[in-house]
């Protein structure tokens, strides 16, 4: 009797839907967590890295093999078979099946070869953490760590000063280095940039003047004397520039430092190489906290160094958002315009219905698939038409007929084009009819109707839908490396040369940024932590592009609320 009243009841349960309720709930809390768990790993391998870890010294030595003095940051341990350490050819005694090995990041790869390298804990003593020990951010060769030796002016060593003199020294020397390294790169990248570009600007208009048979004589003549004039008049401009950069270089190139390596070398580096430097075994909290801080904005606001192993990745946060605004305003009127139509215009039958089938398989093409359309549609066609039209002067140098930013946004606002529709014309569904037809009954127009009840109404659809669109162009990598995207832009897209807003121009993207370091890098272990803070740069990033959008939605939604009373 109890266990037909229990089947009964199970029976109810199931009929009443209470176990769907519980079913929808648990797949919720799993995604939920799940979505948790990936944002927390990526935050903690991430951004952990920026933190000046402390240095460790010990001694370490193997059986029958030297003693070595091993001086690095203790990245990761973990624990590994013995049998497996055997196999890589090293004769340890113990009775355990595991032992613990750690990866120690060592640095001065331009000394040893190497900067990671792994040691077996059973077999470290003596482990310390002496406070002078330093961490050198080097321009090239990554990571220095050792011990200050002394400074050198001009090759000739300074009067010998130790402990915290020394530092001090070493601190004022690098700011001064610091300063220099900033003149140089803006007469570098701005003042030669800007001159370079005008040069080629001329170059390009003096080939125009010689395509151009129509053009009287004089009046070639006396456009080429100006050309003439205005190119000396830079070229002196450039000269100058030459001088100031060449003193600059020779005062950064006045000082170094000598220090000395785990394996007890002297070795002298220029502070020209330097980016920081730091004692981390004699910093408090507050002091690492202020550390953090500054490698972290570095992280966000210089520029990639080492292979995009090291430095920072602004060109890659700012190409990825100058694409998705460009593919925000390409894909949004012309989804727009044909959700309306389909909805609104077109005569329903089974010519429309079959466009809205294509429609909607096309947001399920592989996204690979509309980077070989934009590759051989917008570029190859397209971009070569308007070099032949517009662009003769720089032939055969390609301007339009090559992969650049206005063709990347092109292709990913194809790519989205379909799910703006879609979210558009649902929209439009969903407006009563009534609503229309009492407008035009009180004598309004089809378009006066359209344009001032009906879009105002289906606004939150459409920013629905550029949500969903903006959240899968960020996160496209495949299409993008056809189209546009490279390993290392030079310059950024937006500057202060004429037409300021360079379309034709190759960029830097975070997905594909993440891609290159994590697989392509030669330097896995170095490059490990920037991809998990990099890939968690781009959720943020994606994360505020759609809670912009979805707070202008919900304006737009309190704003015409009254239309649907």
């Amino acid at each position: 009797m109890f266990e037909q009243d229990k089947k009964i009841s199970l029976r109810r349960w199931f009929k009443d839907g209470e176990a769907f309720i519980w079913l929808n709930a648990a797949a919720v809390s799993v995604s939920v967590v799940a979505v948790i768990g990936l944002l927390l790993l990526l935050a903690v391998r991430g951004f952990g890295h920026f933190w000046p870890a402390d240095i460790m010294q010990a001694q370490y030595q193997l059986s029958n093999s030297a003693a070595l003095r091993v001086i690095g940051e203790v990245v990761e341990s973990e624990q590994v078979p013995v049998e497996q350490i055997r196999g890589a050819g090293f004769a340890i005694e113990t009775q355990q099946p595991f032992v613990k090995r750690s990866l120690i990041k060592q640095g001065n790869r331009d000394v040893s070869g190497v900067d990671f390298s792994w040691v077996l804990n059973d077999y470290l003593s003596n482990i310390s953490y002496p406070p002078e020990l330093m961490a050198v951010e080097r321009y090239e060769w990554g990571n220095f760590y050792g011990y200050l030796i002394g400074l050198k002016e001009a090759g000739v060593d300074l009067p010998q000063a130790e402990g915290r003199v020394l530092w001090q020294q070493f601190a004022a020397r690098i700011q001064r280095a610091e300063a220099l390294h900033k003149q140089i790169k803006r007469i570098e990248k701005n003042d030669i940039g800007k001159v370079n570009y005008q040069i080629e600007r001329l170059r390009l208009q003096e080939r125009g003047l010689t395509l151009n048979r129509s053009l009287a004589a004089s009046q070639r003549a006396q456009q080429l004397a100006d050309i003439a004039a205005e190119r000396a008049s830079l070229n002196s401009h450039y000269q100058l520039l030459q001088v100031q950069l060449l003193a600059l270089y020779e005062q950064i190139n006045r000082d170094s430092f000598v220090a000395e390596t785990m394996s007890g070398e002297q070795v002298e580096i220029a502070l020209a190489q330097v980016v920081h430097a730091y004692q981390p075994n004699a910093m408090n909290v507050l002091e690492k906290s202020g550390a953090y801080v500054l490698k972290f904005w570095g992280f966000l606001t210089d520029e990639p160094r080492e292979a995009n192993t090291e430095g920072g990745i602004f060109p890659a946060i700012f190409g990825t958002i100058m694409m998705v605004l460009l593919m925000s305003v390409m894909v949004t009127p012309f989804g727009v315009i044909a959700a309306i139509y389909l909805r609104e215009y077109a005569k329903q039958g089974l010519l429309t219905r079959t466009v809205r089938i294509a429609v909607n398989n096309l947001a399920g093409v592989p996204s690979i698939v509309y980077g070989v359309f934009g590759l051989g549609f917008f570029i190859y066609f397209i971009g070569a038409e308007l070099d032949q039209v517009f662009f003769q002067n720089a032939l055969p140098a390609p301007t339009f007929g090559t992969p650049g930013l206005l063709w990347a946004s092109l292709t990913l606002a194809l790519l989205t084009l379909p799910v703006v529709i879609v979210s558009t014309e649902e929209g439009l569904s969903r407006i009563p009819k009534a609503l229309r037809e009492g407008s035009l009954a009180l004598g309004a127009t089809k378009a006066e109707t359209l344009w001032r009840v009906v879009l105002p109404m289906a606004s939150p659809a459409m920013m629905t839908g550029l949500i969903l669109a903006v959240a899968r162009a960020a996160g496209e990598v495949a299409p993008l490396m056809l189209v546009g995207v490279v390993k290392l832009a030079p310059s950024l897209p937006l500057d202060a040369n004429y037409p300021y807003l360079h379309l034709d121009q190759k960029f830097m993207h975070l997905g594909f940024h993440i891609f290159d370091v994590g697989f392509q890098s030669p330097n896995v272990e170095a490059a490990r932590p920037l991809v998990y803070a990099t890939a968690l740069l781009l959720v943020v990033i994606i994360a505020l592009l759609n809670f912009s959008a979805v707070a202008l939605r919900n304006h737009l939604r309190e704003k015409y609320k009254s239309l649907e009373m």
